[in-house]
């Protein structure tokens, strides 16, 4: 049975251990130093209540499969109202259905919350991820041709955007996740 629920900072040493092999193996994450639990709990007390991380599990205690979060677009006052995402999943935890438990619970508490748009950043070639974006409401909003440089290539990244609410004017702040909690539809 999968759960997903928010985050806690117990849940830091799964979640770098789940997060580690996309840094040192692959090209889906531009960093190149995989960080260890203490980062990643800094991470996400970073979130200061505002975005959400969560988590899916087996139901055990450490049974971590995957996780997400949200956090800001951009650093601008202008931006409040949009965040950017970001999954990750284990590989036993792939294409079982995890990812879009996890990433529709992540969208419904983001809309709960008050923000607009949600923007997910895919490096490519990544079918998989596209597809996962797409199948939860994302469109294709571009790309950056040859922007990061890893594992002796240059790659491209791509964005999806999702519409989250309706813009209004004037905007009304979004609500913290410490307010909200999760939610799912």
């Amino acid at each position: 049975m999968i759960v997903i629920r928010a985050a806690t900072v117990a849940d830091a040493g799964a979640i770098a251990a789940i997060y580690s092999p996309f840094v040192s193996a692959g090209t889906v994450s531009f960093e190149t130093d995989p960080p260890d639990t203490r980062a990643m709990r800094s991470r996400m007390e970073a979130s200061k209540g505002l975005y959400p991380w969560l988590v899916a599990t087996n139901g055990e205690e450490d049974g971590v499969l995957g996780y997400a979060y949200a956090g800001p677009f951009r650093d601008r006052p202008a931006y409040a109202w949009v965040v950017e995402t970001s999954i990750y999943l284990a590989g036993d935890a792939q294409r079982r259905g995890v990812g879009r438990l996890l990433y529709e619970a992540l969208i419904d508490t983001l809309r709960a919350q008050g923000f607009t748009q949600a923007i997910g950043v895919v490096t490519l070639p990544n079918d998989a991820s596209i597809r996962l974006h797409e199948q939860v409401g994302f469109r294709r909003a571009g790309v950056y041709r040859e922007i990061g440089y890893k594992m002796g290539r240059w790659i491209d990244v791509g964005f999806w955007q999702c519409e989250l609410n309706d813009s209004r004017v004037p905007p009304l702040g979004p609500r913290p996740f410490s307010e909200v909690g999760l939610v799912r539809d």
